[in-house]
């Protein structure tokens, strides 16, 4: 009985031990628990990539075209991209935010739907700082690799061998190039022209020389006998990765790297005659070949989001240029006048519109319109813009003169809010631009076309309103290089037409029934573009296109401005069924902002050149080989320019 009060301290002694022990047992369990269920990925940096919409088209299948070779490996992709729509659209239309002065990027995810049976295809829309239309699929221009003659020695059998490699090498570049376009846009295209000569060749060769060892490593080691070249295996390997630890280029590899290169190989062949677990060596390699082929893609992506960022954002002398004028507009009030309204209302002048934010665009579209003609005192200019850039252009234009031509500049927001308030579309919109893909419905790696249009914005159709006084005008985007006398333009009669345009036979309304809902409309009407564009405002008026306009807008879901912007698409093509005029389509050569591929001589034929796509000529992403034409009409010598290291 004296025992017992000695024994129940102990007992609780000893429980305190018990307890931890129980703790550390849990804690041993629940910390592979929980990087088990934390599956975040740790070397990657998540971006948010601009809200892009795709519309799949249609391709009728019996006016097909030339079919190209199947089986591309990136066609997986392609179809995976085409399965996402955006509301009622059966697809999903890519769209770049058009803010030029402000490097906003904005990801907004679309409803998927499953695509109807009669759809296929893509349309890509892109707006960036400037404006925008139509060629097909751009090839870019690469310097082909130099060939190396055979010796003499080399049989006829292994010269066709060697030819017919070289063409299957071609054949799938060709492939390549065209899924990667499809998928990622004109950036491949930049990508290809400005490929660099690989520096690490030697490097990438060591790191597949690892991967190879280390698959085989983990088998070697559990054979009988084998040790010594399981040591030589583990020699090796720690070898490389103390290499690669300090070398990301062949310049900084040592000087017996060849020799261990060579230690590498004789060891991994020696490995490959031993009889190994085949299953685990193929897990290993097809893991890596997985991881390998993830990140390659995942970096494609990232280069893509970066070109089109540029492409996007106003470059910083360009700002300083705005942010300068604007300061000294309001420094030196004294060039703020304008000339006689009645120079803008008369119709003995001839009338051109432009929307733009950017000052040296706009400046270049005028140069060049009266650089070209051989009467400009009877020409009259007038510029929409922002509130933000308002100041700039009003400063920029009473700065420099255009050879006698009127020029003014209109607060497109200021007049919306005052004289138009009924409109509630008061934010400025630049000439929209879509990338069209039609692919075939029977065979959807084939017989794919690729069109780029440019349409009319939703400020476009307040035009008609702004000018009340007018009955006729030429719509230009501010990426237009005019290259001859557009005073033709205002002797054509175009009847009851109200939109001059050039047309595109080659993409009609039925191959867009997926994109234009339920509205009723003629499948066999062309597509048009923009760029230069006639409109009689008197016709306008009377077949009454803005009203329809904002009816047919009631029928199309817009729950912000990415659904906004790419309901121009059927919007424009819709308001002005029925009412082209179609001008001669060597008025406007489209495409020297995406396509490589335009004769030199055909450009300088042309009436006007249109840079629409990323590539403008006013950024470093442009087509070197046209900016040439732009430059030659951009105004030199202004001291606003030199100060912000404005060169295009």
């Amino acid at each position: 009985m004296k025992a017992q009060p000695l024994l129940l301290p102990a007992l609780k002694r000893r429980r305190g031990p018990r307890v931890a022990v129980l703790a550390l047992v849990l804690c041993s369990l629940l910390v592979p628990l929980a990087f088990l269920f934390d599956r975040a990925p740790s070397g990657y940096v998540t971006t948010e990539e601009r809200h892009r919409q795709e519309v799949v088209l249609p391709l009728l299948d019996h006016v097909a075209e030339k079919r190209r070779p199947s089986g591309s490996g990136a066609d997986t992709r392609q179809d995976a991209l085409e399965k996402k729509v955006p509301g009622s659209s059966a697809g999903v239309i890519h769209q770049q935010t058009p803010d030029k002065n402000i490097s906003k990027v904005i990801r907004q995810q679309t409803p998927e739907k499953t695509i109807s049976k009669g759809s296929a295809g893509v349309v890509h829309q892109y707006k960036q700082i400037g404006s925008h239309s139509t060629s097909d699929g751009a090839k870019p221009k690469v310097s082909p690799a130099p060939k190396v003659e055979p010796s003499d020695a080399v049989s006829d059998s292994t010269k066709v061998a060697r030819d017919t490699s070289q063409e299957g090498e071609k054949a799938d570049e060709v492939e390549k190039s065209k899924s990667c376009q499809l998928e990622f846009g004109s950036y491949c295209l930049w990508s290809i022209e400005h490929k660099e000569v690989m520096k690490d060749y030697t490097v990438k060769r060591l790191k597949d020389q690892l991967f190879v060892a280390r698959s085989y490593y983990p088998s070697i080691a559990k054979l009988q006998g084998q040790e010594a070249l399981t040591q030589e295996m583990k020699q090796n390997i720690q070898d490389h990765e103390k290499i690669l630890s300090v070398s990301t280029v062949d310049a900084d590899l040592p000087s017996s790297i060849n020799r261990r290169m060579k230690q590498m190989e004789q060891t991994i062949v020696r490995a490959k005659s031993c009889t190994v677990d085949c299953r685990s060596v193929d897990r290993k390699l097809r893991q890596i070949l997985y991881m390998t082929e993830d990140e390659a893609h995942f970096h494609m992506q990232q280069s893509a989001f970066l070109y089109n960022l540029g492409a996007q954002t106003l470059p910083k002398s360009h700002h300083c240029l705005s942010m300068r004028l604007t300061l000294e507009y309001f420094k030196s009030s004294s060039l703020d006048s304008d000339d006689s309204p009645g120079r803008f209302s008369s119709p003995e002048y001839r009338h051109f519109v432009i929307l733009s934010r950017n000052v040296l665009a706009a400046s270049v579209a005028i140069n060049s319109t009266v650089s070209s003609c051989k009467e400009p005192g009877y020409f009259a200019f007038h510029i929409l813009t922002d509130a933000q850039n308002f100041y700039a252009m009003k400063h920029w234009f009473a700065r420099n003169s255009y050879k006698n031509a009127a020029i003014r500049v209109i607060n497109y927001e200021a007049i919306i809010l005052e004289k138009l308030p009924k409109y509630t579309i008061r934010q400025l919109f630049l000439p929209e631009e879509f990338r069209v893909l039609i692919r075939s419905i029977k065979r959807p790696t084939e017989n794919t076309r690729m069109k780029y249009l440019s349409l009319f914005s939703h400020s476009h159709f307040v035009i008609p309103e702004i000018f009340k006084y007018l009955n006729k005008v030429v719509v230009l985007d501010d990426d237009v290089v005019v290259q001859r006398d557009l005073s033709f333009l205002w002797n054509i009669d175009m009847g009851d037409k109200v939109n001059g345009a050039v047309e595109l036979c080659g993409l009609k309304l039925g191959e867009m029934k997926n994109v234009l809902g339920k509205t009723a409309y003629d499948p066999k009407s062309c597509a048009w573009m923009s760029g230069v564009n006639l409109i009689n405002l008197d016709k306008w008026r009377e077949h009454n296109v803005t009203e329809n306009y904002l009816r047919l807008m009631k029928k199309f879901e817009v729950k912000d401005e990415l659904s906004l912007r790419a309901a121009a698409f059927p919007l424009s093509l819709l308001s002005f069924q029925h009412l082209i005029y179609p001008l001669d389509e060597k008025l406007t050569l489209a495409g020297l902002g995406y396509d490589y591929g335009i004769d030199e001589e055909v450009a300088r034929r042309s009436a006007s050149l249109h840079y629409n796509g990323n590539m403008k000529p006013w950024l470093e992403l442009g087509i070197p080989e046209y900016k040439k034409y732009w430059k030659r009409f951009l105004v030199r010598g202004d001291r606003f320019m030199d100060e912000c290291n404005v060169n295009p």
